[in-house]
């Protein structure tokens, strides 16, 4: 088990978290209907910082899958300018044929135990995201929790689908930086998608090529019993061969960790075109405040010179039905200076805002680009050793066998 030591300053505590064991339960539904779903039991154990080494018992309390997604999607839309790490997958994908694709299969559910695991520890290991209350409440609290997040009202402060896209056609001048990194998110999750179809391919051959092997053992095997000086070592070959063929299942399910580490980084795609959406929308609403000041510096100028620059129905209407009073005019325009006064301001909040999103975002863009470079070299690394250390294993099978054929 992988644990990790957080402080949490907020609360002035280390912790040290697991989710150590996954559970099937069986209830009722917000529609009181019956369900089975899989709970998951997560353990943390404050450690004193007077005394480094020395810690309290134990606390544990059980979650469920909705329940760390209700988690993830608060801190998406609490910290839009964060890289979210993601959730480890509802259902199985990139499976090869013989690896069960339901999600109460009890090899799935264990490597999602380890997923929901990797992304707490991923947040516990954020320099900001480690410290929300609303994250220590999860890891502590079991009553009153989902309460607790909602009266946040986060839910109200998510974008829309339907605003975030008319932004991307929309806007005017995006910033190239987020332009790019958008574009290198779609690529990375197309490379993954690709290399774990691969993957994926690759065991059903393999399988089909260990499980041949076993053919071998059967063969031999019957071969020896008609064999007096030969049928020892054929028997002991045939073995070798049965004992080969048996292996591939432990193997591929050791490969399919390492698939779930790749599958963290397609799903981060995800999150990293988050943080472009939401600047995209920033920059949309910066450039409508924009357009909107210019306007009404425009009308302010047309009445008080009594021009009128652009067409415009309220001009037309003027012509035909006879010019405002002096009076009017001087109102319309005290309303106009007020409101080009308070758009200034938005204006200039606005770009505020947009700036510090952008150097946060920017900073935390390049703490996910370090972590997803070590961590994938990491994988790729363990991956090509994996692989290497099964070839070992087939050359000593055959020089297993060929001894066994030599004694004959």
């Amino acid at each position: 088990k992988r644990k990790i030591n957080f402080w949490m300053k907020n609360v002035s505590k280390k912790m040290e978290i697991t989710v150590s064991e996954a559970e099937k339960r069986t209830g009722r539904n917000a529609m009181n209907m019956q369900e089975t779903y899989t709970a998951y039991l997560i353990e943390t154990r404050a450690v004193e910082s007077q005394n480094e080494g020395q810690c309290s018992p134990v606390d544990s309390l059980w979650r469920r899958y909705s329940e760390f997604e209700l988690l993830r999607n608060y801190l998406l839309v609490t910290y839009p300018h964060i890289v979210v790490p993601p959730l480890p997958e509802k259902r199985a994908d990139f499976v090869w044929h013989k690896l069960s694709a339901d999600n109460m299969d009890p090899d799935f559910v264990e490597r999602r135990r380890i997923g929901l695991e990797n992304f707490l520890l991923r947040v516990a290991s954020h320099p900001v995201l480690c410290q929300d209350k609303i994250f220590y409440s999860f890891l502590t609290q079991e009553g009153g929790w989902k309460e607790m997040v909602n009266e946040t009202g986060f839910q109200l402060k998510a974008d829309s689908r339907l605003k975030a896209l008319n932004a991307t056609f929309r806007v005017k001048n995006p910033d190239k930086r987020f332009t790019e990194l958008k574009h290198y998110s779609d690529e990375l999750q197309s490379v993954i998608s690709h290399l774990l179809r691969v993957r994926a391919r690759v065991a059903d051959r393999l399988y089909g090529v260990y499980k041949v092997h076993g053919n071998y053992g059967r063969v031999f095997s019957e071969w020896s019993a008609i064999e007096k000086e030969m049928g020892d070592g054929l028997q002991s070959a045939g073995h070798h061969m049965d004992v080969y063929a048996a292996s591939i299942d432990d193997i591929l399910e050791e490969e399919e960790h390492y698939a779930d580490q790749l599958k963290e980084y397609l799903f981060y795609a995800e999150a990293l075109r988050a943080v472009c959406r939401k600047h995209e929308l920033m920059q949309y609403d910066l450039e409508m405040a924009a357009q909107d000041l210019t306007s009404k510096k425009q009308q302010c100028e047309e009445l008080a010179t009594g021009t009128m620059r652009t067409f415009s129905l309220k001009g037309m209407t003027s012509k035909l039905f006879g010019q405002e009073t002096p009076e009017q005019r001087e109102a319309k325009i005290k309303i106009l200076e007020e409101q080009i006064q308070e758009g200034e301001e938005q204006l200039k909040s606005k770009n505020l805002e947009g700036r510090d999103f952008v150097k946060s975002a920017w900073a935390d863009i390049e703490r996910f680009k370090e972590q997803k470079n070590r961590d994938l070299k990491e994988a790729l690394i363990s991956y090509a050793v994996m692989q290497i250390s099964m070839c070992k294993k087939g050359i000593q099978v055959w020089t297993n066998a060929k001894e066994c054929f030599s004694k004959m």
